[in-house]
């Protein structure tokens, strides 16, 4: 005879909208059992009129009134003070739903098997009832629970098992005799409830019995167990029960002498884990995985409870160790439902799609086009200087402290500098060289970054290679290769990346991950690019705020964490200087170059993506070949060569995919007009002149975005494939018209780009400090109208990780430089005698010839030299090819020491910038996990198939 059953219901009003209806399935399952409870008690967790009449109206011998807060364990407590000690206890809550002979099946078990203490069904989902919730618990090595087959189809396959570790406590039924000892412990908060009770059932010689006849269907509310993972609040509640769970069960199983050793364990394995977390591309579960280690660790009153109910018992562990599951099967367990080898991306198709093809192509095109740079050790000509010798010091300038040139003790630096630190530190045996690869290299990385940034919009491997083309020949590109600039050659290789992975952003951490380092390359390298793609993201955050898909936005403005943890130190130094406009100079040293005309064509040229004004060397070139004037004329006309492909990615905004297609025409007009206001603002300054900002940063950003939505138009158009393929090789043929003279250039001699020097500074300076010496040069550079434009230069040469935007953008003198100034002008008088700058730091002072043989300039110089020769504070080197050389006699000072202040400052910014770039790149390392869940994505964005 069957032992009698009391049911125990608990409702929980403020579980879920839908709660009152499931509670009414969950009363007409119970009622209608073919072995109908004995007894029924319903725990009503918070004051619900609905819900108070419904359970009312139930028939319940005892309805007990709780607080909102009230769990499902304390629940179950209340409960059974009601229960008679003969009677079974069924534990049930408002979203379980029996099957009709639920309760026969597992009152059955008990009654066969008077060795199983707790029994439990088999779990499915309400909304399909072919998929299994739960089907037994155990345990791993480590105490984390493991659900047998969860998320699998039922098929019968598991129904063989019967003895398990533990099971979901939803539907279990506890034996009479040994229920006071099985109830659910309170302090586990939700979460492995069931398989606690099957250890302790274990320790106490009993056993956890599996019936998988008797059936219980689940809708997951979170009363009893875990609710489904849709919410992000109901994750990061999983996350945190669970662990919460596992280290509180952790110090229970122990023996007492080794808990506070496993208290002290928690900080250094939640460290662990939040690495983990990231790497698992789980950020969200960071917090909750700090929060559970602190509490767990604190609850020393419920930590008692638990362990009470253990006690004289914990020995008996070779009763559990049986069912406990391995690592191997654990993972086969995980990988085994197949759900995640779904796929709905086709093959990259990067070598049989003629990806890899066209990028050996261009690497042909850079090796015949910069053939001379084979042979040179450093680049110069242009924006370029060498870089430091020594990684150290390459290391130093992009940190908070001394800068490379001037006399200030600690300013910010650029996050330039850290981006040529990197570069450098591929070559360290010589630095400077990793600027010339990079030009050698420079072609091929810009197609392949531009093919994979086409993959977003366009399955068809011609438009991808039209892609490719058309961003390796972009005329801010060529224009950035032969008139040097660094920062806008890596700009421009870095961008189609951050397109690549800024896409998807939005639905993966892996892609928020690298977005979040390419954007801050991006904006290192030109901080105007950086404002308007910053905007572009805090907009589409906003726009995925607006449709709910507040994940989606949390991932998006992570892409912008770094970027802002680096340029928060020239942010404070700016706005507390009321400076704002200046955080927008380019970085690197200042450089005017060839700049478009204020005229209307030089408006219309720079709007078309060509911001040097010379029709991309059109005039020139054909003037060289003894071209008429009449041609040379029209050679003026060349950017519009660059229509067709404007006008397709017009067309793009009006087809089928216009969501994708509209913003990016709206990126690359708002991306152009915002090149063309900054032509206008000058912030840094050169010699006295005034250099304004290079527009050709925000014409790459415009001209990728025209390259896809062109591509996106050509993809979506319904037309015959000839004349798509017609449509795109017209658009690639004029626009690499437009390259010939840039791609020749360096082969006639007609780009600035030139063998660099080593130094910058006289060899025999590069020997003393390169060996050791301590000190600094004062480079005094005479301009034609007399002016002394003098710089002060710490190390063997000049540098570009050294520049500093901060000292290029001074507008006003510091007193140590008036003073230095005062100084150089007493030094250079003929009657001058003892003027010494060796308490400055400096150790030499270098005059730099003047390119004039008389006027102001030659006078000045002639004097000037005299002047320190005839000083008995300077040691005359003599003449060098870099100019007129003197050493300082005297003891040199040291470079200024930084104050305790600006140490904690340096210290905290180094800080927030390593912990910045370890999170992005642990989100940023793929996995084998982020690699299936990509793998279920379309690659393309906005494709009519995509489900986000």
């Amino acid at each position: 005879m069957p032992a009698p059953v009391h049911a125990v219901i608990v409702a929980h009003p403020d579980a879920r909208a839908a709660g009152l209806p499931h509670l009414k399935e969950t009363l007409a399952a119970v009622a209608a059992q073919r072995h109908p409870v004995d007894a029924l008690t319903i725990v009503l967790c918070g004051k619900d009129r609905r819900f108070a009449e419904l359970v009312d109206a139930s028939g319940a011998e005892g309805i007990i009134q709780a607080d909102a807060a009230t769990g499902f364990a304390e629940a179950i407590e209340l409960a059974s003070r009601r229960v008679d000690p003969d009677h079974a206890l069924w534990l049930l809550a408002q979203d379980t739903v029996p099957a009709p002979d639920a309760l026969e099946r597992l009152a059955a078990v008990l009654e066969l098997q008077p060795s199983v203490a707790v029994v439990a069904p088999k779990l499915v989902r309400r909304s399909d009832s072919e998929i299994i919730a739960s089907l037994g618990v155990s345990m791993s090595r480590g105490g984390e629970s493991v659900e047998l087959a969860a998320g699998q189809f039922d098929q019968g396959q598991h129904d063989g098992r019967e003895d398990v570790l533990g099971a979901d406590i939803r539907g279990v039924l506890l034996r009479a005799e040994r229920r006071a000892d099985l109830l659910p412990d309170r302090a586990l908060g939700g979460a492995d409830e069931g398989l606690d009770i099957g250890v302790r059932a274990r320790l106490g010689g009993d056993r956890v019995a599996l019936a998988p006849a008797a059936r219980v269907a689940v809708r997951a509310d979170g009363v009893a167990g875990l609710p489904d993972p849709v919410r992000a609040a109901d994750r990061r509640r999983i996350v945190y029960v669970t662990r919460l769970a596992q280290l509180h069960r952790r110090l229970v199983y122990a023996p007492a002498a080794v808990v506070p050793l496993h208290i002290l364990s928690f900080l250094p394995i939640a460290l662990w884990r939040a690495i983990s977390h990231l790497l698992a591309k789980a950020p969200g579960a960071v917090l909750p995985e700090w929060a559970a280690a602190f509490v767990a660790a604190f609850r020393w009153p419920s930590l008692a409870r638990s362990r009470s109910r253990l006690r004289g018992r914990r020995g008996d562990w070779w009763r559990v160790d049986p069912l406990r599951i391995g690592r191997v099967e654990r993972r086969e367990i995980l990988l085994g439902d197949g759900e995640s080898a779904r796929t709905t991306r086709p093959e990259l198709r990067f070598f049989s799609g003629g990806g890899a093809w066209v990028v050996l192509a261009s690497l042909a095109v850079s090796i015949v086009a910069f053939f001379p740079l084979l042979s040179w050790p450093v680049l110069g000509g242009g924006g370029t200087l060498p870089l430091r010798t020594q990684l150290t010091s390459l290391w130093g300038d992009a940190v908070f402290g001394a800068r490379g040139y001037g006399l200030s003790a600690a300013l910010p630096a650029d996050p330039f500098s850290a981006v040529l630190a990197v570069l450098g530190s591929l070559m360290p045996a010589a630095p400077s060289s990793a600027l010339v690869v990079l030009w050698i290299a420079a072609l091929p990385l810009a197609t392949l970054g531009g093919w994979f940034a086409a993959t977003r919009v366009t399955e068809r491997s011609g438009l991808r290679i039209a892609g490719a083309v058309l961003w390796t020949i972009a005329p801010t590109f060529l224009g950035a290769l032969v008139d040097p600039r660094p920062a806008a050659v890596i700009l421009h290789l870095a961008l189609p990346w951050l397109v690549y992975t800024g896409l998807a952003a939005h639905r993966s951490w892996g892609s928020a991950g690298a977005a979040s380092l390419l954007m801050l390359v991006v904006a290192a390298c030109a901080p105007s690019a950086g404002g308007v793609l910053a905007v572009i993201v805090i907009v589409a955050a906003v726009a995925a705020i607006c449709i709910v898909r507040f994940s989606g936005a949390v991932r998006l403005l992570w892409t912008l964490v770094p970027t802002l943890v680096f340029f928060l130190p020239l942010i404070w130094f700016r706005l507390g200087r009321k400076q704002p406009l200046n955080l927008l100079a380019d970085p690197g040293l200042p450089y005017q170059g060839a700049r478009t005309s204020d005229d209307l064509w030089g408006r219309l040229s720079l709007l078309a993506g060509f911001p040097a004004g010379d029709a991309a060397r059109w005039p020139d070139f054909l003037a060289s070949f003894g071209a008429g004037d009449a041609i040379v004329r029209w050679a003026w006309f060349v950017p519009a060569l660059v229509i067709p492909v404007i006008l397709l990615a017009v067309v793009g905004a009006f087809t089928a995919r216009w969501r994708v297609g509209a913003p990016l025409l709206l990126v690359a007009g708002g991306a152009a007009v915002a090149g063309l206001f900054a032509s206008g603002i000058s912030v840094s300054v050169v010699s006295g002149s005034a250099v304004a900002l290079w527009p050709g940063a925000l014409g790459s950003v415009s001209w990728l975005a025209l390259i896809l939505a062109a591509l996106l138009a050509l993809h979506s158009l319904r037309m015959p494939r000839s004349l798509r393929g017609a449509l795109g090789t017209i658009a690639v043929v004029l626009v690499l018209a437009t390259a010939i003279p840039q791609l020749t250039a360096v082969l006639r001699g007609d780009a600035a780009a030139q063998n660099g020097p080593r130094s910058t500074l006289p060899a025999y300076v590069a020997a003393e400090l390169d060996e050791g010496a301590r000190g600094a040069t004062l480079v005094l550079d005479i301009q034609e109208d007399g002016t002394v434009v003098q710089r002060v230069v710490w190390g063997s040469s000049d540098s570009l990780g050294a520049q500093s935007t901060v000292l290029s953008t001074q507008s006003e003198f510091t007193a140590a430089e008036e003073d230095l100034a005062s100084r150089i002008a007493d030094a250079m008088t003929p009657q001058a005698q003892n003027v010494t700058f060796a308490d400055l730091g400096i150790r030499f002072v270098l005059i730099e010839p003047v390119t004039a043989t008389s006027g102001p300039a030659a006078a000045l110089r002639a004097q000037a030299v005299a002047a320190f020769d005839r000083n008995s504070t300077f040691t005359a080197v003599g003449e060098t090819g870099k100019g007129a050389l003197w050493g300082v006699a005297g003891e040199v000072s040291p470079h200024p020491a930084l104050t305790s202040d600006e140490r904690s400052v340096a210290a905290i910014a180094l800080t927030a910038a390593v912990v910045s770039l370890v999170i992005a790149a642990l989100l940023a390392i793929p996995t084998r996990a982020s690699v299936r869940a990509a793998r279920v994505r379309p690659r393309m964005i906005g494709a009519s198939k995509e489900q986000e």
